[in-house]
């Protein structure tokens, strides 16, 4: 018996009947494949519409706009995730919606490990702005970082800083780390440290300094000054002044400008000496108003 495996003309009769198999199975699912696309076609214009419907909920709300965006797209992400799947199945009969969500249980594990980072970003970057108490404009100060908040994005914020150098800061930092908000108030107080020789009569330094300080321009007259006398210092006894003044980081400087300035002049007018050399204290940061009841 001759062996016709290797006849051409048989192998070419197989691959016809392969082909015309193949033919018939793209026949048989032209039905499902024209449902499918008719049924994405439906999603699409389901999820345009909810886009818009989501646009003008969100409009009527004091949310941000990045926070809107991102409901936005949720909403339009998951239309089309549900409108893909059904489109599987109605496809893929054999395909269960059971096997294709339990396919993208493992895939989206699998993609969590590889960009952890990413998504802790993101969901950091979610839950500052439903917090919405660091807004566009706020002197904010975290881990070394300091400076005003220019946007607040979903997975970085930039932070501009005085000397206007720009700072891209992860969301994941600004969440996990305490934040100090120096303009959550309009106002907020501040503080210097002035010292007095020793033969000087503490009770006329406190005095000609609590009215230096309550007749500047910059103090707020509806807060308390503050005049403690608080160390003895190498060279003179010093007191520590406290006063209300705007919150912004150029306020601080002009307030304590005018201040120094103030004293300085009121002292030397009632011949009150400032020891020299004279070990200053550092400038102690300003504390954020909500935090003080004194």
């Amino acid at each position: 018996m001759n062996d016709q495996t290797g006849d051409p003309l048989n192998t070419l009769e197989i691959l016809i009947a392969q082909l015309h198999s193949m033919w018939e199975g793209i026949i048989s699912l032209l039905p499902s494949l024209v449902i499918a696309i008719l049924f994405l076609v439906l999603t699409w214009i389901v999820a345009r519409f909810a886009t818009k419907i989501a646009d003008r909920l969100t409009a009527k709300t004091a949310m941000r706009p990045s926070l809107r965006e991102l409901v936005e797209t949720l909403v339009r992400i998951a239309i089309w995730t549900v409108g893909l799947l059904i489109a599987l199945t109605i496809l893929l009969p054999d395909l269960t919606p059971g096997s294709l969500i339990a396919g993208l249980g493992v895939g989206t594990v699998a993609i969590g490990f590889a960009f952890q980072d990413i998504f802790e970003n993101f969901l950091a970057g979610i839950l500052i702005m439903i917090r919405e108490k660091m807004r566009i404009g706020d002197y904010i100060r975290c881990e070394g970082i300091e400076g005003k908040v220019e946007q607040i994005m979903l997975r970085e914020t930039h932070i501009r800083k005085m000397s206007n150098e720009l700072t891209i800061v992860p969301n994941s930092i600004l969440f996990k780390n305490p934040v100090e908000i120096l303009t959550d108030q309009q106002r907020r107080r501040h503080e210097i440290v002035v010292g007095v020789a020793y033969d000087t009569d503490l009770e006329q330094a406190r005095s000609v300094i609590r009215t230096a300080l309550e007749t500047s321009e910059v103090t707020d007259d509806q807060k308390p000054v503050d005049v403690f006398a608080c160390e003895f210092n190498a060279s003179s006894i010093d007191f520590r002044l406290r006063w209300w003044a705007g919150s912004a980081q150029r306020d601080m400087h002009d307030s304590r400008d005018i201040v120094v300035r103030s004293v300085k002049r009121a002292l030397d007018k009632a011949g009150i000496e400032i020891p020299f050399p004279y070990i200053t204290h550092t400038f102690k940061d300003a504390i954020p108003m909500a935090s003080h009841g004194d």
